[in-house]
């Protein structure tokens, strides 16, 4: 994809303290309307590289991600990232979900609003809009953007905030195949350069091409933890044989 340029070392590299991981999850239960959404999860997931979350609608992955980030509570069980609880953890963290919320302001004034709240330098917004294969929409209303132009902005606005993580709620759902395209180019450059990532995703294909690592959640239980490798040649349990197969039923 010729218009999203590798992430520049300056703004990718994830700063070199990594206090925030590992990860532990421990006993993390939650009911949410009656029903049981996450059971017992548990999970020790290590400082570097990208964790794909799969499974089947209802399974619990998006609730998994924002407990993680501090956006919901549990109902029992804890969560570790290294020695700080998920709110004290957030400040070291950025989380883009699946539909972004944009300002009612240009591309630039999106990216402007986040360096201005940080405190940070703004002069870094132009080199995160080439960053994301945006400078030619510098001006334009960001509510103009197509689908996989605004998420490329809130990927932006995540890496504006320097975060160690990247929790992504499916980034790429609905997207066209270059769209799709674009948003993996810019995980993986990011990957790369040393920030720790956790996607969720439908899309078996993206997490083979990205995944280092798989978790596979079904009805709010973590079946099978494995190297990704590992996981689409040989699935722990039948539920995520399955699953590959286009069979699982809920």
């Amino acid at each position: 994809m010729s218009d999203v340029a590798t992430c520049p070392a300056s703004l990718a590299a994830a700063p070199a303290t990594r206090a925030v991981l590992p990860l532990s999850v421990r006993g993390l239960s939650l009911r949410l309307g009656g029903a049981q959404v996450l059971d017992r999860v548990d999970l020790t997931l290590g400082a570097r590289g990208c964790t794909v979350i799969l499974g089947p609608n209802g399974a619990g992955k998006s609730v998994l991600l924002k407990l993680l980030h501090g956006l919901m509570m549990p109902d029992a069980g804890s969560i570790r990232w290294g020695d700080l609880d998920p709110v004290a953890a957030r400040p070291r963290q950025a989380m883009v979900f699946q539909t972004p919320v944009l300002l009612r302001r240009s591309v630039a004034a999106n990216l402007d609003f986040v360096l201005r709240a940080r405190g940070l330098d703004r002069s870094r917004r132009d080199a995160l809009l080439s960053e994301v294969g945006l400078s030619h929409k510098a001006r334009q209303p960001a509510r103009k953007l197509s689908g996989g132009e605004a998420q490329r902005l809130a990927l932006a606005r995540a890496l504006a905030t320097d975060p160690e993580i990247l929790l992504l709620d499916e980034p790429s759902a609905s997207l066209d195949p270059a769209s799709t395209l674009a948003i993996e180019e810019i995980v993986q450059s990011c990957r790369r350069t040393g920030r720790r990532v956790f996607l969720v995703t439908h899309d078996i294909g993206q997490a083979r091409r990205i995944a280092d690592d798989i978790v596979f959640l079904h009805h709010g239980r973590v079946l099978a933890h494995q190297p990704a490798q590992e996981f689409f040649s040989a699935p722990e349990r039948a539920e995520a044989r399955d699953y590959l197969a286009g069979k699982l039923i809920l």
